[in-house]
């Protein structure tokens, strides 16, 4: 495993196994962005992207942070005092923000239910929004002591390129409160002890010249050879041809719509107006691409997504000429430079989302408000260099010598591929290569791969716990029932009096049991502090709960609200009712799900699972799945008869039967390949696998042989016996292997002597 993986596995696994707040961030090109896309597919949490750019957010799959939290528009400052009759200032306090706020039940429902929030584009995140974002969660989720409100927050950005942007007015009043602008600077990051992970892998340069330069303007360290080297590509008069294809980057918007303007001018042929199709609810602040695209044969374009379909033509960034326009204008043919095939360009369709809670699989749902459809393209003979973070070219022109803000240089050159791509036209000066000094003492955070094994191992265990705890907190169930009798007017019911009565009767029967469970919940912190070791005795209270929790909550609430409602569906006027009982029924039997699995995950603890199989537990416990049938009754010492580590193995197993290979596997689990693989051997002890699956036929025989002579000899010991050219998958493999020929052999014999041949 290369570092990149290891350290891409590692902040993985800090996000998805642990309740640690995570910093990732990376040079350009190093997968920020695959990063979160892999969160976003393999993450069971239930969460919720946000961006501070309506653009930011739409390229991220999420929404903007003020529009998710209903943040107004100006400076926060906790404890700001306003003077006399200072009632329309910009500048907000806590009371203010909290007294203002005005959220529906379904956001402030959504908002107790989140379990991560991921932050793209943090380093344009000012730290008073940060802050906000915290008093806003801790209010709503009613947990004052805990950043966040106890929610887990992943911040996705380089801080090393474009900073959050303060205006004049709010520059002094924000100096006076916080060290800097940055987000790391906010009074909450100082209560959150953060993971600080860097990608390392660049994968857009390969030019180790190229690489280095690029890093010393990052580290404010340019040498005196850097800058002759980036000044032998200074062409200040270069004039190219429409067959180079090249993009100039700016520094200002104005200069960029200028250079398009001019050269779409230039070109003599017809002038095609295409509109952006806009269905529903999509602010404009947020369209990613032109409202209205103006085009002509000839014209230069730049894709801005990338190719979604099975041969991937174009890419974010993928420079192209416009070919040909039909004459009503509905299809465009692009050229590419050195590919003889024209591409017939196809409209891309962006969503305005927003996130709602479904109580139905206790899940974050995305629901689509509006739809923007535009072809995925923009001119392209310039772009800012603001606008074009993210993008890769393989020849650009750069013009950053009045670049303004502390890393647009680094951005700017970034983007290119390699040196050799350069044009630079104009200078750059020592003082446009700026990087704030606060940003490179907070990069000092950055933690090496050892250290993050070591605190990931005590944070998984930080985790379990934490979890495992947290199943014997009924407060949700108690909370819905509560929501419940507010929301619903039984004197409009057909016997609506019975109705009543059974719901607040119900609603006692939960309170005494929320009661118990909290008085569990201190025992078991109790036995966790004085006796974390015996491990056995906390399954074996955890188990006696399980089992006593699983059937008071079947005989007090699920039985009798089956029932109830079995005796409201027939009756008129009673849907909204049934409807909202019916998902009450839903929480309490998954509050019952969540109990039994946390039994078998203490089983899987006692009898010492590894924490990746305990962290698979976790996962289901925390997402278990309801059975069809509603009948949840687990009777006795059932209650533990599936183990966490056999049931995972087994859909490992499963899939590896549907034809799926070992990295699919691994990619649709979230689990890492070595964790697969590991599965799947228990199956080649079996002889249900082919051991050729893990090594090759030349190899087994050498392996086979070398086990046969060193018996006792451990996997270790083994390989050093082998050497480099055997790997530790392929020496568990066979001794596997070598365990299921030593159990038929030794079947066969005893098959042989009572005369029962097989």
């Amino acid at each position: 495993m290369n570092s990149n993986n290891k350290i891409f596995e590692l902040a993985a696994s800090f996000v998805r196994q642990t309740n640690r707040h995570v910093f990732l961030t990376g040079k350009a090109g190093t997968g920020k962005t695959t990063f979160l896309k892999y969160i976003q597919q393999h993450c069971g949490k239930k969460m919720a992207v946000v961006a501070p750019t309506g653009v930011a957010a739409i390229n991220a799959g999420g929404v903007t942070i003020h529009s998710f939290f209903q943040l107004p528009l100006g400076t926060f400052i906790f404890n700001y005092r306003p003077d006399w009759g200072e009632s329309e200032s910009q500048i907000f306090n806590k009371n203010q923000l909290l007294g203002k706020l005005r959220l529906q039940q379904d956001k402030r429902i959504l908002l107790k239910e989140l379990e991560l929030l991921v932050i793209d584009e943090v380093s344009m995140v000012r730290a008073d929004v940060l802050d906000a974002i915290d008093t806003v969660l801790r209010s709503v989720r009613r947990c004052q002591h805990l950043p966040f409100g106890g929610v887990q927050v992943l911040f996705i950005g380089d801080l090393f390129q474009l900073p959050p942007v303060v205006r004049q007015q709010e520059q002094f009043l924000l100096n006076q409160v916080y060290k800097s602008p940055f987000f790391f600077d906010a009074m909450v990051i100082g209560d959150c002890d953060l993971v600080y992970v860097e990608l390392k892998k660049i994968y857009r340069q390969h030019d180790d010249v190229f690489i280095n330069i690029l890093n010393n303007i990052r580290n404010c360290n340019v040498q005196q050879e850097d800058m002759e080297l980036l000044h032998r590509h200074y062409k200040p008069n270069f004039n190219s041809s429409p067959s180079d294809e090249l993009i100039t980057l700016t520094s200002h918007n104005y200069q960029a719509d200028t250079i398009n303007k001019q050269e779409l001018e230039k070109l003599s042929s017809k002038t095609f107006l295409i509109e952006a199709e806009i269905e529903k609810d999509f602010p404009e602040n947020a369209y990613p691409a032109e409202k209205t695209l103006r085009l002509k044969e000839g014209a230069q374009i730049m894709f801005i997504r990338n190719d979604k379909n099975e041969i991937r033509r174009y890419y974010n960034g993928k420079i192209g000429t416009v070919e040909r326009i039909s004459q009503d204008g509905k299809e465009i043919f692009v050229r590419f430079k050195d590919e003889p095939e024209l591409l017939t360009l196809e409209k891309e369709t962006w969503k305005n989302i927003r996130y709602k809670y479904n109580p139905e699989d206790d899940d974050i749902n995305e629901e689509t408000l509006g739809t923007f459809t535009q072809y995925p393209i923009r001119l392209a003979w310039a772009v800012t260099i603001h606008k074009s973070q993210g993008l890769t070219f393989d020849k650009a022109i750069v013009d950053a010598g009045r670049s303004f803000a502390p890393g647009q240089v680094y951005v700017a050159l970034s983007r290119l591929r390699s040196l050799e791509g350069l044009i630079l036209r104009s200078r750059i000066g020592y003082d446009a290569i700026k990087t704030d000094a606060r940003v490179l003492d907070f990069s000092k955070n950055e933690m090496n791969d050892g250290l993050l094994e070591q605190l990931l191992l005590q944070s998984q265990k930080k985790f379990l716990v934490d979890s495992l705890l947290q199943v014997f907190n009924m407060e949700k169930v108690d909370d819905y029932i509560n929501t419940h009798i507010q929301n619903t007017r039984f004197n409009a019911l057909p016997e609506g009096t019975e109705a009543e009565q059974f719901i607040n009767q119900l609603a006692s029967t939960i309170f005494s049991l929320q009661e118990t469970a909290q008085k569990f919940q201190t025992q078991l912190q109790r036995h966790l502090q004085q006796n974390y070791e015996e491990v056995q005795q906390f399954h074996d209270r955890v188990k006696a709960a399980a089992t006593w929790f699983d059937k008071n909550i079947n005989e007090l609430l699920i039985q009798p609200l089956q029932e109830h409602l079995s005796r409201m569906r027939v009756k008129q006027r009673t849907k909204q009712y049934v409807k909202a009982t019916t998902a009450l029924l839903h929480t309490i039997k998954y509050q019952n799900a969540r109990i039994k699995q946390a039994a078998v995950v203490t089983e899987a603890w006692a009898n010492h699972a590894d924490w990746q199989q305990l962290m698979d537990g976790i996962t289901i416990m925390n997402a278990p799945k309801i059975p069809a049938d509603d009948s949840l009754a687990i009777k006795g010492d059932d209650i533990t008869s599936t183990s966490t580590k056999g049931m995972t193995k087994h859909i490992s197993f499963e899939m590896f039967q549907e034809g799926k290979s070992i990295e699919t596997i691994a990619a649709e689990r979230g689990l890492t390949m070595g964790t697969i693989v590991g599965h799947l051997l228990d199956w080649v002890e079996k002889g249900e696998i082919d051991i050729h699956v893990f090594v090759k036929e030349e190899k087994l025989p050498v392996i086979l042989e070398v086990i046969q002579q060193n018996i006792e000899a451990t996997s270790s010991q083994i390989k050093s016996l082998l050497g480099e050219d055997y790997s530790y998958p392929e020496i568990k493999a066979t001794l596997s292997y070598w365990r299921f020929l030593v159990s038929k052999k030794t079947g066969n014999v005893q098959n042989e002597r009572s005369g029962n041949q097989p």
